[in-house]
């Protein structure tokens, strides 16, 4: 635990992480309920793919949930893996909306949070409040 008062930014980045997971997981499971839409399985090349692509989004949504907690203690390692999920989560977003251009928009929604969480995550404010 750091001795420097967390800035405001780190606590606006725990909670829109903890959104962004929230969203990587409705998505995901909207996702897995459109296996039986033959036009969205051949989008994706073939149900497995579909499937996949579905748990891997709910999986990182599931993650970044968890570790968001670290963040608001000031742990260095959970700011790596938010990080690295939130990039995870922007290119899985990218996919999904090109693969799947029906939930195009919750898909830029998702990638538009990320893009606030990495910003603010990795200010000068949070670099010196990750730093202690």
């Amino acid at each position: 635990m750091t001795g420097a008062r967390r800035p405001g930014g780190v606590t606006l980045v725990a909670v829109l992480s903890w959104i962004s997971g929230l969203l990587d997981i409705v998505g995901g499971t909207i996702l897995l309920f459109q296996t039986s839409a033959a036009a969205t399985v051949e989008q994706f090349g073939g149900a497995s793919q579909l499937i996949a692509s579905a748990i891997v989004t709910i999986l990182i949504g599931a993650i970044v949930i968890a570790v968001a907690g670290g963040l608001l203690r000031g742990s260095a390692g959970a700011r790596v893996v938010v990080t690295i999920f939130q990039v995870l989560s922007i290119a899985s977003s990218i996919f999904l909306a090109i693969a799947y251009p029906a939930g195009a928009i919750g898909e830029y929604f998702s990638m538009l949070i990320s893009v606030i969480v990495l910003a603010l995550l990795w200010s000068g404010r949070a670099n010196a409040f990750f730093r202690e």
